[in-house]
């Protein structure tokens, strides 16, 4: 009892609601290891017993939590009630941060009562948008401090209805890519989509930076850092640099670019998967050279505000880079003075490897600028949002992010999801899990800096599972998934400071909620703003007839999509033929003809309804029509955002990621081709009469944009 009381305290859940009747209970190892994750000593009973002293004395002694949030709308905005429950007498002042929203927040000092009538709340309305100091002032002399998120009430919405495109960058290769796509095949992609399709959008996954190795992991969900993007994702001859460079610099240049060329003709004419590695190569030897071409005096000073405004997160994430490169990627396995930081020894190796560090805080900086230019692209085509950005779950234990913020995460964890329906052992994504506490200490800092880097050149921002902001499934290290735990975060918070940067980003934000979502979760975010993320095949109304769920009764707050990049395409659906890929592959668990015939029967229960509904006039077995019927449903839903699949417009059967594989399929190495298997490029797609004609069903009617 006591330790479920001490693990309560902490936001450590003991027991697990698979199904709404069935309760699992978690074994008291897991807590006791989740609880010393969280610097709580748990080990023996009287451990307990004295930790669950501290904690319920600390309670009742606290005048406020370490991070408070206040939410902003309509009229007067009401104090949080945790101030207004504090005791009679108390004062508060409250130190606004510096440039704040709009320009509103100068660093002044307000004097709030903790709770009262007219007086009081005239003085909340005075209160900027931001992250300020809060200082509480008890009668008997007690004093306390908390970071105060002053926050609007919603994210931005989407202007009106939009569709647009989802496509795994890297997939898509134009006649210009050194052997994956690039931000220069998106600013592309972006100008025409938008300025001859009328799109609303395009959707990327993750462009986090990689952990560097050979090779390197090629999923983009398991990154070394979600706060800077990839430099792989450059496109050189648009660096400005490379109009400059002469000589023998230009003969190696020239060089480089014809071996890839040679890269992405083996791509795209030879079937070989996409090589990052060897991408890489070849755009690192590039890079060295077009960083020993002087910048300009504009470029300079440019790239000096740039280093200003990114701070220690940037040094520290070059630093790691640099580091990384003499002593390998696992930063646990570096000589003890390095695993740290700020120690004297990572200071010392900063300053003997500072060329080095120089040379990714240019190459941060080079990315930046063609973010940026996508973004722009974006806008002048007239995209009503933009770029959509993704947020990975969380980053690789050995890489920058997790090196530099070790204080933020929890040693010996992986995030990870409990036994379902759906894999009854459980999953563990290697991923280190954020302390709460710690995030709650520091006014979630380090959840600030990732989505204020995230949403700088972002229109939207999509949330890999974004039921992590209310809990996780905690997994310790050496554990199987099934031995795992929730643990809590303080949703408010997180959904506070993630309104608070949205709209100052003026970005939409989208949440993955797919799989299991606990009650309350869908509820909260739409009431803050989110959209969700509906998929067509899991639109169901399993609560009864299990027939498909009509359009009409689908969410208006959200991402309508007929797949992902974890499913199949939806050609691949329509015909079964991802069913025989997951036979090749070993990977049913039942008999291929019952696999096969539950298959078809979904199937049929979607196509008979869309003919049903009028959606689906062609002949009998036209696939592309088919596909075309699915999207005309998907406008008559309500939702907000509709995302074709970009390899959809083509046929792509191939899914980009095949859950369950590891080196059994390619997965995050696959181009985007066409429905025999052929590499398509970004030029073809923009030809395709198969594309358009899908594109004319979600084609916005003329007139003023």
């Amino acid at each position: 009892m006591s330790l479920a009381r001490l693990a309560a305290l902490h936001g450590v859940a003991t027991s697990y609601a698979p199904s709404p009747d069935v309760d699992v209970p978690v074994p008291d190892g897991t807590v006791v290891s989740v609880l010393a994750a969280l610097g709580i000593d748990a080990s023996t009973p009287t451990a307990v017993d004295e930790a669950l002293r501290r904690a319920e004395s600390a309670a009742a002694s606290r005048l406020l939590p370490p991070t408070v949030v206040m939410w902003s709308g309509p009229g007067a905005p009401e104090p949080p009630d945790v101030l207004t429950a504090l005791p009679y007498g108390t004062t508060l002042r409250v130190e606004t941060e510096h440039g704040g929203d709009d320009g509103e927040s100068r660093g002044e000092a307000v004097e709030l009562p903790a709770a009262g009538p007219s007086a009081a709340a005239s003085a909340w309305s005075r209160l900027p948008l931001g992250v300020h100091r809060l200082t509480a002032r008890a009668p008997e002399g007690r004093t306390a401090h908390a970071t105060l998120v002053v926050a609007p009430g919603q994210v931005p919405g989407p202007p009106g209805r939009t569709h647009g495109f989802l496509v795994q960058l890297y997939s898509l290769l134009s006649t210009r890519s050194w052997g994956m796509g690039d931000l220069g095949d998106l600013a592309e992609l972006a100008a025409w989509s938008g300025r001859s399709l009328g799109a609303g959008f395009v959707q990327i996954n993750p462009l986090h930076a990689a952990v560097p190795g050979a090779p390197t992991d090629p999923s983009p969900y398991r990154p070394s850092s979600r706060r800077f993007p990839d430099p792989v994702h450059l496109r050189i001859e648009d660096v400005p640099e490379y109009a400059y460079v002469r000589g023998a610099d230009r003969d190696r240049l020239d060089a480089l670019l014809g071996k890839a060329g040679a890269l992405r003709a083996s791509v795209l004419e030879n079937d070989a998967l996409i090589d990052r590695d060897a991408v890489w190569a070849l755009k690192r030897a590039a890079l060295e050279i077009l960083v020993r071409v002087p910048l300009g005096p504009g470029r300079r000073a440019e790239y000096r505000d740039f280093l200003a405004a990114q701070g220690r997160a940037l040094e520290d994430h070059a630093t790691w880079y640099a580091l990384a490169e003499a002593h390998g990627s696992a930063w646990h396995t570096w000589p003890a003075g390095l695993r740290d930081p700020r120690s004297d020894e990572t200071a010392e190796a900063r300053r003997d490897l500072l060329g080095q560090v120089d040379f990714h805080c240019r190459l941060a900086w080079l990315t930046d600028q063609q973010l940026a230019a996508a973004s722009r692209a974006a806008t002048d085509a007239g995209m009503a949002v933009g770029i959509v950005h993704d947020l990975a779950v969380g980053v690789h234990p050995g890489g920058a992010d997790a090196w530099a913020q070790q204080d933020a995460f929890a040693g010996g964890m992986s995030v990870g999801a409990p036994p379902d329906a759906f894999n009854a052992l459980g999953q563990d994504w290697g991923l280190p899990p954020w302390r709460p506490d710690v995030l709650a200490a520091s006014g979630y800092a380090p959840f600030r800096g990732l989505l204020q880097g995230l949403l700088r050149h972002a229109g939207a921002l999509r949330i890999d599972h974004v039921m992590g902001l209310f809990r996780l499934w905690w997994v310790p290290q050496g554990e199987q998934p099934t031995k795992g735990t929730y643990v809590r975060y303080d949703a408010e918070a997180m959904l506070a400071v993630l309104a608070l940067e949205a709209h100052r980003a003026g970005a939409v934000v989208i949440g993955e909620d797919l799989g299991t979502v606990e009650p309350g979760v869908r509820e909260t975010l739409e009431r803050r703003g989110v959209l969700g993320t509906s998929v067509l095949w899991f639109e169901r109304d399993w609560e009864g007839t299990g027939l498909p769920l009509p359009p009409g009764s689908w969410r208006a707050g959200c991402l309508a999509t007929a797949t992902t990049h974890d499913l199949p395409s939806t050609a691949a659906r329509l015909t079964g033929e991802h069913v025989g890929l997951r036979h090749r592959l070993g990977l049913l668990t039942r008999p291929l003809e019952q696999e096969l015939a539950e298959d078809r029967a979904e199937v049929a229960d979607w196509l008979d309804y869309l003919a049903r509904l009028g959606l689906l006039t062609g002949a009998e077995g036209d696939e592309e029509e088919q596909i075309r019927a699915v999207h005309r449903f998907l406008l008559r839903t309500p939702a907000r955002m509709v995302g074709v699949w970009l390899p959809d417009t083509v046929g792509d059967r191939r899914p980009q990621n095949l859950p369950g594989t590891w080196d059994q399929y390619p997965n995050w190495r696959l181009p985007v081709a066409d429905a025999g298997g052929r590499p398509t490029t970004l030029e073809e797609l923009a030809a395709s009469p198969r594309l358009h004609a899908l594109m004319e069903v979600l084609k916005p009617p003329p007139g003023p944009r």
